[in-house]
């Protein structure tokens, strides 16, 4: 045998084995109960043949025999748990072989190289990463023979065969790298085929995987108090059986990544390194993507329709940004991936509302208070949107705090003025009783401030805290009433982009919006979109990246100086009435 050819099956022999000591701990289990009810039947032979015979032995019948009808029914019961668990499945957006012949072509052609089973259909995720799903479990049943897309058997007559897992693709992979670099990078996680066609290694998984299942089942706080009092047992033995074989488990999936490392080596291991470094860039650009650019919509009801060609343009924005990135964008003459997809538009719509799905627990589907937004329309229905709506606000706690205007306003404005802010930040503070706020603040979260600063940070946080409760009620009513609802995924957002903005962080935002409304309606600024800082502000063409020092310093130190100095810079007069939301 050759090195390579060594090399290349180094982890399976451990995994293997590793997976027979999972498959013990199960056959452990079994004869643990099984126990009682074959000592039950040695003791009824017995005594049926004569051989164990007087009072002691009839005690012990006794005794034995409904002691193992006990077990036996205990034992039963655990297993139609374990066995009608459904295991997680991560959402993902299928793709059908007709809708992408060209990558499911070119994922068996690289099966075929690797010399594994090729998956049985192939998904996207809207994360930058790449898996094998096993998706064999009853509830999760393919559709009937002819209409089930298979990798595999692509034109081939349909066998009743254990299907081969699910290959998971991220999707910010597909626009971003070029054919050749996807190739090399997926050729290990197609390599993990292989492993997972072996009868021990899928055995012990699907027990593993019944175990953590039944686990979640026996968890779940939406029970009554009888039905969580007789899952609370099968939820032990369960917990018992998986802590049992975790270690094993864990080093079966070692073993399994490392025989698929060696066998992918033979597969364009040298343009893999260079598909490494797109990971990590990629990686950055989408997070950066979902944070800055795609949060602020989501927050507003709207969701951005084609997130992926977005990366592609955050990325390339940071390549001319940042020197270390030099060099990336030539990549963009090449072939993407993407057009690997016959409708990559509609699939990057379906991947991004996904990701708004997991990253942020929007709904399924649009609506009236959900709908799509394209790029070109980001600065105006978002931008502007967000913040005359932030603007709004602010006001309307300056007027429960009874903040009268501004001493440079000669006569009551028309409308809200940036002024006003100003002026009750930067004054001593003299405020008149108001109740307190609903969800108090975190001492941290108003620390460093004044004391203007800090109420009104507190009354910003308990205005928040209930529209966002007033917007969560209803999606909650809906899922309800939907008598087939989603089980993978009711705990949404399953992946949080952020934790919650602090006191502080809300008002600088909120004086930051009241600053661009200003500009906005006084000097003719426009709101626009920064592929890698989002929302930004555009004063004669040129974004104001100085702006927010100025509003930190009127928090922290109430002195507006530094803000009025700006604001006269850029020929924005605070005193001027803005337009809200």
């Amino acid at each position: 045998m050759s090195t390579s050819g060594a090399g290349r099956e180094q982890g399976a022999p451990g995994a293997r084995a590793r997976a027979l000591a999972v498959l013990r701990v199960r056959s452990r289990a079994l004869a643990v109960a099984l126990l009682p009810a074959a000592a039950a039947v040695i003791l009824l032979a017995g005594g049926s043949t004569g051989h164990m015979t007087g009072p002691g032995w009839d005690v012990a019948r006794r005794i034995v025999t409904p002691l193992a009808v006990l077990v036996l029914l205990l034992a039963a019961g655990v297993a139609l748990v374990v066995a009608r668990a459904r295991p997680a499945v991560t959402p993902t957006v299928p793709i059908a072989e007709e809708s992408a012949p060209d990558l499911y072509r070119m994922v068996r052609d690289l099966a075929d190289r690797l010399g594994v089973p090729a998956p049985s259909a192939i998904a996207l995720t809207p994360d930058c990463d790449s898996w094998l799903e096993d998706r064999t479990h009853p509830a999760h049943a393919p559709p009937p023979p002819e209409e089930h897309d298979d990798v595999a058997h692509a034109g081939r007559p349909s066998r009743r065969a254990p299907a081969a897992p699910v290959l998971v693709i991220g999707s910010p992979f597909l626009w971003w790298m070029r054919v050749a670099e996807l190739r090399a990078l997926l050729a290990p996680v197609v390599a993990g085929t292989g492993p997972a066609a072996h009868p021990d290694i899928a055995a012990a998984r699907r027990f593993v995987r019944g175990l953590d299942a039944a686990v979640a089942v026996t968890s779940a706080p939406d029970r009554g108090p009888v039905t969580r009092v007789v899952l609370a047992g099968a939820g032990r033995v369960a917990r018992l059986l998986l802590h049992g074989s975790r270690v094993h488990a864990a080093e079966m999936e070692r073993g399994v990544a490392a025989a698929a490392a060696e066998r992918a080596k033979a597969v364009d291991y040298g343009l893999r390194i260079v598909a490494q470094e797109q990971v990590g860039l990629a990686y950055a650009g989408w997070d950066r993507l979902l944070t800055r650019v795609a949060l602020p919509a989501w927050r507003m009801g709207r969701w951005p329709a084609r997130l992926n060609a977005g990366v592609v343009a955050a990325l390339t924005e940071l390549s001319r940004r940042d020197r270390l990135a030099e060099g990336f964008a030539s990549r963009l003459g090449e072939r993407p991936a993407c057009d690997l997809l016959e409708e990559p538009g509609a699939v990057d719509e379906a991947t991004s509302l996904l990701a708004a799905r997991l990253f942020h627990g929007g709904p399924a589907e649009t609506g009236p208070d959900w709908s799509p937004v394209h790029w070109g329309d980001y600065p105006e229905e978002v931008v502007d949107r967000k913040w005359r709506t932030d603007a709004a606000r602010l006001h309307r706690i300056l007027d429960a705090l009874r903040v009268p205007p501004a001493d440079e306003e000669t006569r009551a404005p028309d409308g809200p003025t940036l002024a006003r802010v100003l002026t009750h930040l930067s004054t001593t503070p003299d405020l008149p009783p108001a109740p307190a706020p609903a969800v108090v603040p975190d001492e941290d979260d108003l620390g460093g401030g004044t004391a203007r600063s800090a109420a009104l940070a507190a009354r910003l946080t308990a205005e928040l805290a209930r529209e966002e409760a007033a917007a969560a009620a209803a999606p909650q009513a809906a899922a309800a009433s939907d008598p087939d609802p989603l089980r993978d995924d009711r705990a949404l957002p399953l992946f949080p982009l952020q934790p919650p903005r602090t006191g502080r962080e809300l008002l600088a935002d909120h004086i930051t919006a009241m600053v661009c409304c200003a500009a906005m309606d006084t000097v003719g600024a426009v709101p626009g979109l920064d592929w890698l800082d989002g929302p930004t502000l555009l004063v004669g063409g040129a974004r104001a990246t100085d702006l927010p020092p100025q509003v930190l310093t009127l928090i922290e130190d109430g002195d507006p100086a530094g803000l009025r100095t700006w604001l006269a810079r850029q020929g924005i007069r605070p005193e001027k009435p803005v337009r809200l939301a």
